[in-house]
């Protein structure tokens, strides 16, 4: 019979099998982390209004989502304050994911409840009405633009820690100067490829505006609206006139960074607008001036995507 090892040994055995255990326990926590965060390298967008050192940064995923969320109140005709308001709830909520899990039966960017008469759980999974709803709560509270914006968040959401959505508000706040557009060229992302490996194409493009945004984004030129080139990966966005002066600066930047807020799920890869352009191709250097063309082209929104 052999002899048994010693208790010193065993321990000592014991204790290496810990720590092995504890590094793969927080090796697994750190990939779950770098693919839900998205780790050094990963694809990033970054926010940061002229003459601002300070800069938020998020995923392609967040991006997105908060693009739709402004522009479901960019539909709707609701201000800047709204969209703050919507963007540091869903921040709170979902880390701006739309998440298809949370507390009891919460689901969705805004973690609404089916049980609270919210909707189905498949409408509330669709952001483009999740933020509907949110808006739709916010448009009743009196005065919800003059309240501090977790009074109004609470309101719509009855949290139980309403205090929360306080220290998102900055970052709200800049993010909402990117996407109206008030802020030119405030957002860019490095490239995002999608990994579904589904075409791309302006009439994908056009879809999406319009469910987002309304069909008044695109003229009535036919069916699909827009102005397409490039064997139907090229579409052009006119900018909504604004009087005699011509065209408005601001909804084309929201318009712009709408799409490149989408450009990895939507495979665009060049956008360009009032003199400056952003390509996937080289999308570390952010939007880039060019050669000054056309009035039209400086005017309207061009977006060509993959094929």
């Amino acid at each position: 019979m052999s002899a048994q090892p010693s208790a010193p040994i065993r321990r000592k055995r014991l204790w290496r099998t810990a720590a092995a255990f504890a590094v793969l326990i927080g090796l697994a926590v750190y990939l779950v982390v770098q693919y839900v965060t998205g780790g050094p390298g990963a694809p990033r967008c970054t926010v940061r209004a002229e003459g601002d050192a300070k800069a938020y940064e998020l995923s392609p995923e967040q991006a997105a989502n908060a693009a739709t969320i402004s522009a479901v109140a960019s539909s709707r005709g609701l201000p800047e304050r709204a969209v703050t308001i919507a963007l540091a709830t869903a921040m709170q909520e979902s880390g701006l994911r739309n998440i298809d899990f949370g507390d009891r039966d919460s689901v969705g960017l805004f973690q609404q409840r089916p049980s609270q008469d919210w909707g189905t759980v498949k409408q509330i999974l669709d952001p483009v009405y999740s933020a509907g709803e949110f808006y739709r709560h916010l448009a009743k509270v009196p005065g919800y633009s003059r309240l501090p914006l977790t009074v109004a968040a609470q309101k719509v959401q009855r949290s139980g820690y309403p205090q929360a959505y306080a220290k998102h508000e900055a970052h709200a706040a800049l993010l909402t100067g990117a996407l109206t557009g008030r802020d030119q060229a405030a957002m860019s992302c490095t490239q995002s490829r999608p990994v579904d490996g589904q075409p791309g194409g302006a009439a994908k493009v056009r879809e999406r505006l319009v469910r987002e945004f309304g069909p008044e984004v695109l003229p009535r030129t036919g069916a699909a609206g827009g102005r397409s080139a490039g064997g139907g990966r090229g579409l052009t966005v006119p900018v909504r006139q604004a009087g005699a002066e011509g065209a408005d600066p601001r909804r084309g930047w929201e318009l712009a960074t709408w799409a490149i807020a989408h450009s990895a799920e939507l495979r665009i890869e060049q956008i360009s607008y009032a003199g400056r352009t952003w390509t996937a191709a080289d999308s570390g250097k952010g939007w880039q001036r060019k050669a000054a063309g056309s009035a039209a082209a400086a005017r309207d929104v061009r977006i060509i995507t993959a094929q």
